[in-house]
């Protein structure tokens, strides 16, 4: 069976700098090397190599090259990609920069420096999708934060769509947050992404700064946490996430089966991602991890890479992926009674509706790991937060001119608030119907027992 590949598509410096440290991930994972030769024993690594990478010889010797893209409107960020430890991996064609820079300015990447861009980058792109056999989606990381990844990063995805329709587009949006901000316009620049994202990507997983500087100072006791701290985490639930994919396990994910049973509403396609186990260094010699505590960890608030709380929400779906040896009838047996324990957190109008896959590759360095994407109600607690520090803004019309002096309409702005306002409006309705539904089974049992 042909691998069905993906294409990693990296935009922007957060995008850059997260995909450098999953590729190196995926590297340890399929035992190849920085240049992408084999040096693994385990004939697993190599079985389904091909959903990532390309096969070549070259002077005799077979290497694996990643099918990506690296993108960026500065050529900065790629170059000191280019000039290091993994930068003889890549193609060198599929570096795709600019010059100016976008400036954080989402119309930049979107309107201007973006668009001059967008037709020689799409010309990669396709390159690398017709050496595909059967090219499943790609795979897009990118912060929405930044003037790059949010602006740059929308219009690639809206080419996308217009170009393969029926190809998932799946993306690894980094949020900003008030706590871990770097610049004033973050809030214009997610809000105008999440508008865009609404309508042309099928999965998005969320993850939010300020989750990752609570887990790497929390969980992990890392004093000041920098920048590749905080990609790591990030690498690892990619890896955990592309685990079912890569692996053969006992059932064969892919992007398109994990939307079909994650998304119950085409507009409600934001996951969470958790990771676990996350301890320190230090306690790592002390920790015994069973499956019931690993899936009790995964619906844990402290191993979300999203800052919200799934008690204030319900569960719509979820998917579980387990790594290492596990027994299929343990991990069922454990979810199972996790959401019989927790049950007021599931709604009950789609029944099973958490899945669990089990994949016997463990994460380079560990024996036992999981990663789960849940669909919540929980995730509007993300839009509200930034909803509201963009609405301050812009009731001001502050930083707006630099905006629509890139050829921006002021409307597209409350296009996007009203838009961010529906998708809020319809987590909540979502909420209410298994209230509603609750009700009306209490009332009909009531009746029945007045009846007797």
């Amino acid at each position: 069976m042909p691998s069905r590949e993906i294409i990693n598509l990296q935009v922007g410096q957060a995008g850059n700098q997260v995909g450098e440290t999953f590729w190196k991930m995926l590297l340890a994972e399929h035992g190849l090397d920085y240049n992408g030769a084999y040096k693994g024993s385990d004939p697993l690594q190599l079985q389904r190599v091909g959903v990532y990478f390309t096969e070549i010889e070259s002077g005799g010797v077979q290497r694996y090259v990643p099918r990506s893209t690296q993108i960026d409107l500065e050529a900065g960020v790629c170059n000191r990609l280019r000039s290091g430890p993994i930068g003889g991996l890549f193609r060198p064609d599929t570096y795709v920069t600019g010059d100016p820079g976008a400036g954080n300015n989402w119309a930049k990447g979107f309107y201007t420096e973006g668009a001059e861009l967008i037709d020689s980058l799409l010309d990669t792109i396709r390159k690398q999708g017709e050496a595909c056999d059967a090219l499943q989606g790609f795979q897009l990381i990118h912060s929405l934060g930044g003037g790059t990844g949010s602006g740059m990063g929308s219009l690639l995805l809206s080419k996308l769509r217009e170009e393969y329709p029926d190809r998932m587009l799946a993306t690894f949006s980094i949020l900003p947050s008030p706590k871990v901000s770097e610049t004033v316009v973050e809030p214009y620049n997610a809000m105008l992404s999440v508008h865009q994202l609404l309508d042309t990507s099928d999965l998005t997983i969320c993850i939010d700064n300020d989750a990752l500087y609570n887990i790497t100072s929390g969980t992990l006791k890392i004093k000041s946490p920098a920048f590749p701290d905080l990609n790591e985490l990030v690498a690892k639930v990619m890896c955990g996430v592309s685990t079912s994919l890569r692996f053969p396990g006992q059932l064969n994910g892919d992007l398109r089966k994990l939307g079909m049973n994650l998304i119950p509403f085409p507009r409600l396609h934001f996951l969470m991602p958790s990771y676990a186990p996350f301890y320190s260094n230090a306690s790592q010699a002390y920790q015994g991890l069973s499956i019931p505590e690993l899936t009790q960890a995964l619906f844990d608030r402290k191993n979300l890479l999203v800052a919200c709380d799934p008690r204030f929400g319900r569960y719509l779906t979820a998917a579980t992926i387990f790594r290492g040896k596990v027994a299929s009838r343990e991990a069922e047996v454990a979810v199972h009674d996790l959401q019989m324990r927790n049950s007021q957190h599931f709604v009950e109008w789609i029944p099973d509706n958490v899945s669990v896959s089990l994949v016997s590759v463990p994460p380079a360095g560990q024996k036992l790991a999981a990663t789960a994407l849940s669909n919540s109600t929980a995730v509007q607690e993300l839009f509200t937060r930034t909803l509201g520090a963009f609405s301050a803004m812009y009731k001001r019309g502050a930083f707006l001119h630099w905006y629509t002096g890139e050829g921006m309409d002021p409307m597209e702005f409350s296009e996007a608030e009203s838009n961010t306002q529906d998708l809020i409006a319809e987590y909540q309705q979502v909420v209410l119907l298994n209230r509603y539904q609750e009700a009306s089974v209490a009332d009909e049992e009531e009746y029945f027992e007045e009846e007797e």
